[in-house]
């Protein structure tokens, strides 16, 4: 009875041992086939060329490092397309800004010639209605381009440590003078030496979008309050009017393209500043935000990550 059990000890012994053998193994070959895995997936993911090794074995990684091989050329493929796209596109804003851009300066050089001309009283009128007309197929143009040019990757945000009050500065610049002729009054409250970082160029786009949108919807004698915070998590600029709000269910519309209200129609405007100042906050990983009551104006906040290359 002693030798057989210690032959059943022996065999249950060389049984845990192959166990151990197999589950040594396994978790080998799963760790090996993990980091093969991931090496393709970096491979495909940053454009490197990699070695399939085992293709055509009938084993797990073979079949598996195929079919990401397969996976690779495509996306190159359309990583080339999208490419050779967005060069096309590149090429087509560039020919359409460059057409229109010399006849609207021809038609406003005209216009100009024609002002010493001797016109009727209903024709000085049709002179100055024309040159608006003119004036709004040229902002109409200019904002089509920029929005076609960030949307397709074409202008790149370039954040930098910058003066955020010089950018508010810059912006309210643009809108003094007919802020003055509305008697509207501005306001800033901004440190002068707040360095965050920011896109000057476009943030500064974004900031007058918001203030012109203000002074088209405030009545005369009304006000513009620009106040920036610095918070944990992010730097805030808020806009606030004394116009004539916006309805809560219109308050996410008014973010996408060629929105107008329908009781404005009458105002200037195309409807992109909005979706424009939108768009460059989310280049910058921030946000903006609108808050509104009918009649008791807008503040719109936008948000700037502190901690965000």
């Amino acid at each position: 009875m002693d030798w057989l059990m210690c032959v059943m000890m022996i065999i249950l012994f060389a049984a845990v041992l192959v166990l151990l053998w197999k589950n040594y193994r396994i978790k080998k070959e799963a760790k090996s086939f993990a980091e093969k895995v991931e090496d393709a997936l970096d491979a495909i993911v940053t454009g490197k060329e990699w070695n399939l090794e085992e293709e055509l074995e009938d084993s797990l990684w073979g079949r598996t490092g195929t079919q990401l091989a397969k996976a690779g050329h495509v996306f190159r493929k359309k990583e080339e397309d999208g490419f050779r796209e967005k060069e096309r596109v590149k090429g087509l804003i560039s020919d359409i800004s460059h057409q229109t851009r010399t006849p609207i300066a021809n038609i406003k050089l005209y216009l100009e010639l024609l002002e010493d001309e001797e016109f009727s009283q209903n024709g000085q009128e049709f002179l100055e209605k024309i040159k608006g007309q003119v004036e709004k197929i040229d902002f109409l143009m200019q904002s089509m381009v920029k929005m076609s040019r960030l949307e397709t990757g074409i202008l790149q945000i370039h954040k930098e440590d910058q003066n955020l009050y010089e950018t508010i500065r810059h912006a309210v610049a643009d809108v003094v003078p007919e802020a003055a002729l509305k008697g509207i009054d501005l306001y800033v409250n901004c440190e002068e030496n707040m360095m965050i970082r920011h896109d000057s160029k476009w943030t500064e786009e974004a900031i007058y979008n918001i203030l012109d949108n203000a002074l088209k919807y405030t009545e005369p004698g009304g006000k513009i309050h620009i106040q920036t915070e610095r918070q944990e998590l992010f730097f805030k600029i808020s806009i606030s009017d004394t116009g004539k709000g916006i309805a809560p269910e219109r308050q996410a519309e008014i973010f996408t393209r060629f929105y107008r209200e329908p009781e404005v129609h009458d105002k200037p405007g195309v409807g992109i500043g909005l979706y424009l100042a939108r768009t460059i906050m989310e280049l910058q990983k921030g946000y903006i935000e609108v808050q509104s009551e009918m009649g008791k104006g807008a503040c719109f906040r936008l948000y700037f990550p502190v901690n965000e290359s």
